[in-house]
């Protein structure tokens, strides 16, 4: 599979997400769920890493971090409906995309009880702020679905991306994850 089709591919899962990204669609939340995570630059460089990282990874690892992410969200997501806030809520998230944009730049491969957990807090914050946005007349289990779609989706995407370039091209993937670490300081700094 050559990255012109991965692209294609990935530019079709986000097509209806960005075509319904404004309001008066009408949807019960569904469509709202799918477009958070793909519409804020801090979520979506975040997620992809994830798959990316995962990517890097070998073992259970691969499957494991991914995994991790989506459970943790959808629970964080949860505790956000119910009006938990955590404290520094937009720094956690911001650090989210800085550390795991390092992972993925270094390619780091700590202990799998380490990169579950960092995992876990990192989707913890995403989470919380997913389901703090709920926006007003949606039901928030369509909504849940729709982030927690998107996000597997995501995952997916830059699993697929590390999984199908050539050896040759993980250069090119570190420098992805250094880009995305240079935007989480940038976050950190706004």
């Amino acid at each position: 599979m050559t990255l012109k089709r991965i692209l294609g591919i990935v530019a079709l899962l986000l097509t209806p997400a960005i075509a319904f990204a404004h309001p008066g669609h009408g949807d019960n939340g569904l469509i709202a769920g799918i477009s958070h995570p793909i519409g804020g630059l801090d979520h979506l460089l975040a997620m992809l890493a994830v798959g990316l990282w995962a990517a890097q990874q070998k073992g259970a690892a691969r499957w494991a971090l991914p995994c991790t992410f989506v459970g943790t969200l959808l629970i964080g997501g949860l505790l956000g409906f119910e009006g938990l806030e955590l404290p520094a809520l937009e720094s956690g998230i911001a650090a989210s995309v800085l550390a795991l944009g390092l992972a993925v730049a270094l390619a780091v491969r700590p202990p799998l009880s380490v990169a579950m957990g960092a995992t876990a807090l990192f989707a913890l914050f995403h989470g919380v702020a997913h389901g703090l946005e709920l926006p007003d007349m949606s039901s928030p289990w369509a909504y849940a679905a729709g982030f927690v779609a998107a996000t597997a989706a995501l995952h997916a995407a830059g699993y697929a991306v590390v999984r199908v370039l050539p050896q040759a091209a993980a250069p090119l993937v570190r420098l992805a994850g250094a880009a995305s670490a240079a935007t989480g300081v940038w976050l950190l700094a706004g």
